[in-house]
């Protein structure tokens, strides 16, 4: 299956929030899907890397980064280390870097665009919240479902 959202789109509307078509696809995982972990931080991905170094489960980190595209939050070392610790995926409302290594992992990542700047680890950011961006709520261990048609979230696990 190469299309995962239309189909959703078509069964489940109802159940379904649509993204605003923000986001860019990275990564070698062009569909992916799982539980929602959140995170809400900006130009400061130090949250963001200890998690990938924890039990991803199949789960998704969706980074809620302001829509700032002056800081990667994502590069090619923790993107690896998500893959080591088994997460699925990524959306994130900001920018990411190493877009070439990370196009060869098997890992799907939406952001905005990408930037070679890194972020300055200051430790700041929280985890476990409720977030608000491209057009939809997001709660932690709420449902992403992602492809190359755009990002969708669901409050029941739908596949």
């Amino acid at each position: 299956m190469l299309d995962l959202l239309p189909d959703l789109c078509d069964q489940h509307f109802n159940e379904l929030s649509v993204m605003d078509p923000l986001f860019q696809s990275y990564g070698d995982a062009t569909i992916f899907s799982g539980r929602a972990v959140t995170v809400k931080c900006f130009e400061d991905n130090s949250l963001v890397k200890e998690l990938a170094g924890t039990p991803g489960d199949g789960r998704v980190m969706v980074v809620d980064g302001g829509g700032s595209t002056r800081r990667a939050l994502l590069g090619d070392m923790i993107a690896e280390n998500a893959v080591s610790n088994g997460w699925a995926g990524f959306v994130i409302y900001g920018a990411i870097r190493d877009v070439a290594t990370i196009n060869t992992l098997k890992l799907g990542v939406k952001a905005i665009t990408a930037c070679p700047v890194k972020t300055e680890k200051r430790g700041l950011g929280d985890s476990g919240i409720d977030l608000q961006f491209a057009g939809v709520n997001i709660a932690d261990g709420d449902y992403i479902y992602a492809d190359l048609n755009g990002v969708v979230v669901a409050k029941e696990a739908l596949i």
